[in-house]
């Protein structure tokens, strides 16, 4: 009995701590789900509902104050300790920027150096503050000053002639306006919570200054201003304005990743230009392009001159590095090369390299602009048309590359697979060695002329009687097609084989003549390089007609490499 009793009162008081555990267990998972929702309503609060349920008092300033606010706190507390900044800045700035004035030295100047240099008593105006998430990463913080600056410095340049003449030279009245870009990276546990702080000037939006000799005219040595202004912006250029930044440990460390370092490749390919502005009073412009990521001279590339010519073609490759390829752009400046005179900008254009896909050509026409910034002229300048391949450092091998030499490579690479049954892949595997430079990579172009859509008439019966001729501008071999009379939408379907011994530097032209018993007259043409079908082997398109009012022009292209070894000579 006293065993049944027991075993009663255990069950009974097991019964109860199960249900107490399970109420108390339902209790806290209803708390959990409560405070839950607690933290993701405070989460989703602004400043603005904050302020509804607690007084601005206890709020720090920063939360109180508005954008505005903030930033007069920001300049009101910056000129208390602008007398200390300025000591430190002005040796900073001189010591980042000498050397780099030392490097652009004009060829006229013997020597250029700075004999004071103090950025006065007025300290800069913040006009902007931002945070970068984006660029700032899990390890660091990128922050961006809009600053504008009026001010009063002491800087004096000594310069020497080549016939030993000394001069200081005074530079005054400056004002600026930009945007710093302050990295403080890596964070780490320790005060200040930083090992090193990296600045850059992200932007120029505007730099003007005076210079002025002391006890003399400027004027008085004939270049020697616009010389130097152009070495002061130079310097700037190279020596703090981004992707350039400049490194300031504050704990000890290695911060060597934080350096410029160059992050691909850019080809160009400058094809042509058309519909240029004119600026010659006699006859036509003589256009030359001048092509930079960054405007220093030692990486500036330049075209050649074509004389008398509205629509010029180049057909110029260059290369530039690439430090940044998510803020940098490449320009383009058209100018009328006047000879002996200082050349005239036609105009200019800009591609963003963010918008290039790694390992593919971009085809692009740019519209002309007289000013990058404000763009105010409409006035028609013409268009620039590029070739572009961005290549990241570490993934060539994964990329096709036209551009490079070693393109050709991977091209007899694929002649050469066992499968193939071209003679001619064959006869070269048999003699090839380990050398592949003893190889040359041409190919065969076959060109369909297929057909034309809406000429314009040409003829006094509202017809034309359309040919085309086509034509490998370097090797200037030529073939046309048969006569079609009387249509403005005529057919062809013609093909044409053409043994292209250099097709990364040649150029196809396609023009469509009106042909006429006593004479012939030009409706129009379309002028390609060779790059896309060298990529994709085989196309057909439709491709508008330059210099005539209306038409297109249907054209298949097909490539076929061939080989041939390089004579022994």
């Amino acid at each position: 009995m006293g065993f049944l009793f027991g075993l009663f009162i255990g069950i009974a008081v097991s019964f109860g701590l199960v249900v107490a555990f399970a109420r108390y267990s339902k209790l806290r998972s209803t708390r959990r789900a409560d405070l839950a929702k607690t933290i993701a309503a405070f989460a989703r609060m602004t400043v603005q509902d904050s302020r509804k349920l607690l007084p601005g008092e206890f709020y720090p300033s920063w939360v109180v104050f508005s954008q505005r606010q903030k930033l007069n706190w920001l300049n009101l507390e910056l000129e208390k300790i602008w007398p200390y900044v300025n000591e430190a800045a002005s040796e900073l700035i001189k010591s980042s920027v000498e050397p780099v004035l030392e490097q652009y030295t004009p060829a006229m100047l013997a020597s250029l150096k700075f004999s004071k240099f103090t950025l006065g008593t007025v300290a800069p105006q913040f006009t902007g503050v931002s945070i970068l998430e984006s660029e700032s990463g899990p390890n660091g913080i990128t922050m961006e000053l809009e600053m504008q600056w009026d001010g009063n410095p002491k800087i004096v340049l000594d310069i020497k002639t080549l016939l030993g003449v000394a001069l200081p030279i005074e530079v005054k009245n400056i004002g600026f306006t930009g945007v710093f870009r302050l990295i403080f990276k890596p964070l780490v546990d320790e005060f200040p919570c930083f090992g090193a702080l990296s600045y850059s000037l992200r932007e120029k939006k505007g730099l003007d200054f005076t210079l002025k000799v002391i006890g003399g005219e400027l004027t008085s040595i004939p270049g020697i201003s616009d010389a130097i202004e152009e070495t002061i912006l130079d310097a700037i250029e190279d020596s703090i304005t981004w992707p350039v930044r400049k490194i300031i440990p504050i704990l000890p460390g290695d911060y060597s990743d934080l350096e410029l370092r160059p992050v691909g490749k850019l080809d160009v390919k400058i094809v042509q230009a058309k519909d240029l502005a004119n600026k010659d009073m006699i006859g036509k412009s003589d256009p030359y392009a001048v092509l930079f990521i960054r405007p220093l001279r030692d990486k500036t590339q330049k075209t050649k001159t074509i004389s008398n010519s509205l629509n010029p073609i180049w057909n110029e490759h260059f290369e530039f590095v690439v430090e940044d390829v998510s803020t940098q752009h490449l320009t383009v400046r058209v100018f009328d090369d006047e000879g002996v005179g200082s050349s005239q900008l036609i105009g200019a254009a800009q591609v963003p390299l963010n918008e290039l896909v790694p390992g593919k050509v971009k085809d692009i026409w740019l519209k002309l602009v007289k000013d990058l910034v404000i763009q105010r002229d409409k006035k028609n300048r013409g268009q620039v048309q590029l070739e572009l391949l961005y290549s990241p450092i570490g993934k060539e091998g994964g990329l096709k590359n036209p551009f490079n030499h070693d393109y050709s490579l991977t091209i007899l690479e694929k002649v050469l697979k066992p499968e193939s049954e071209d003679s001619d892949a064959t006869d070269v595997r048999k003699a090839l060695s380990s050398k592949k430079n003893d190889v040359i990579v041409r190919g065969v172009l076959s060109v369909t002329v297929v057909a034309a859509e809406d000429l314009p008439a040409v003829d006094l019966m509202g017809k034309a009687d359309p040919f085309v001729v086509i034509t490998l501008k370097k090797s200037e071999a030529k073939s046309k097609t048969r006569v079609v009379p009387d249509s403005l939408n005529p057919v062809w379907n013609q093909t044409f084989d053409f043994v292209v011994e250099d097709a990364l530097h040649d150029l196809l032209m396609l023009e469509v003549w009106d042909h006429d018993k006593f004479g012939k007259d030009k409706i129009g043409r379309v002028i390609m390089t060779l790059t896309r079908v060298m990529l994709e082997g085989e196309y057909q398109e439709w491709f508008e007609l330059d210099g005539a009012k209306s038409g297109k022009l249907c054209v298949h292209l097909k490539w076929t490499p061939r080989l041939k070894l390089r004579d022994a000579s």
